[in-house]
């Protein structure tokens, strides 16, 4: 197993993981990386969404190395917002992927209920959350449900060419994950709604024009096919297990979970399992509540 940043990282790798510096915005750096892999699981984010490489050219660096299998975590807004301009990259590398040659699987989530940890600071010194359309519900993802999809779908050696739409087990608002974290802290927690320029100001000190925009419309007028809980996360196949069918877990935030180091979540990662495995590696646990055949742990990579 191989971890591959831009930078060294400042949290502690598993067991039997190593760490490779390199940028999937110069596929020319992912040799070492993806060298021995049979499987890889792709995860563009940063400024390699506005730029970069041709996505082509990260799959022909995997399948020079040995890669056959890939796994691209894409987005819901590419299939139900398939004209959205800040999804452009995304598209192009779901395009890459699935022309790729390789085995391949293309997971969608939706929102991520992590983005809850925009609130921290005005929740840890006053209680209070500040958000736009408190009344709006969406089906926000736990990205710990996206991982385990994810390691399912790494290892297994059939089921290729599906994408999957992930999302959590019911939509809440805004203001009750507000009401949740009071809940978890034992606190009154006030919420404080925004209006969407007031919302618009606040998020263009840290993210493009474009994305704001858009990340509004979808927040505050979410389409119907954003609105319910994807189908995929009861997907079943009569030969494997495509998806975890256990419930998702709920967007109820978790002040006791780890928190992700500064600049941790924007980091792009990569993690290339060698054949042999061996060096203490363990394979992920399975998702409870996946019916069928077991198969066997095989290693995999994350760029």
């Amino acid at each position: 197993m191989t971890a591959v940043t831009r930078n060294a990282p400042s949290y502690d790798l598993p067991e039997g993981a190593r760490h490779v510096r390199a940028d999937l915005a110069d596929p020319s750096t992912l040799g070492a990386a993806v060298t021995g892999a049979d499987a890889l699981f792709l995860l563009p984010a940063g400024e390699l969404l506005g730029g970069g490489a041709p996505a082509t050219e990260v799959l022909d660096v995997a399948r020079s190395g040995g890669v056959c299998r890939v796994t691209l975590l894409s987005s819901q807004v590419t299939g139900v917002r398939p004209g959205a301009p800040t999804h452009g990259r995304l598209r192009e590398f779901e395009e890459a992927v699935r022309s790729s040659g390789l085995d391949w699987r293309i997971l969608r989530p939706g929102g991520f209920a992590s983005n809850a940890y925009a609130w921290a600071e005005t929740v840890r010194t006053r209680r209070t959350v500040h958000a736009p359309f408190a009344e709006v519900a969406l089906p926000v993802v736990d990205p710990a449900d996206i991982g385990a999809v994810a390691a399912v779908v790494l290892r297994e050696q059939v089921n290729a060419g599906q994408t999957y739409e992930l999302t959590g087990p019911t939509p809440v608002t805004p203001r009750a994950q507000a009401k949740a974290l009071a809940g978890a802290l034992g606190e009154e927690v006030r919420f404080l709604e925004l209006s969407r320029e007031q919302a618009r100001e606040h998020m263009a000190r840290f993210m493009p024009e474009p994305v704001v925009d858009g990340t509004l419309d979808i927040l505050g007028e979410p389409l119907p096919s954003e609105r319910r809980v994807a189908p995929d996360i009861e997907k079943r196949s009569s030969a494997v297990r495509p998806v975890p069918s256990r419930p998702g877990r709920p967007a109820t935030p978790r002040p006791s979970g780890r928190r992700p180091a500064d600049g941790e979540a924007a980091e792009k990662t990569t993690r290339a399992g060698r054949g042999g495995g061996g060096g203490g590696e363990k394979a992920p646990p399975t998702p409870r509540g996946l019916g069928g055949k077991k198969t066997p742990p095989k290693p995999g990579a994350h760029l």
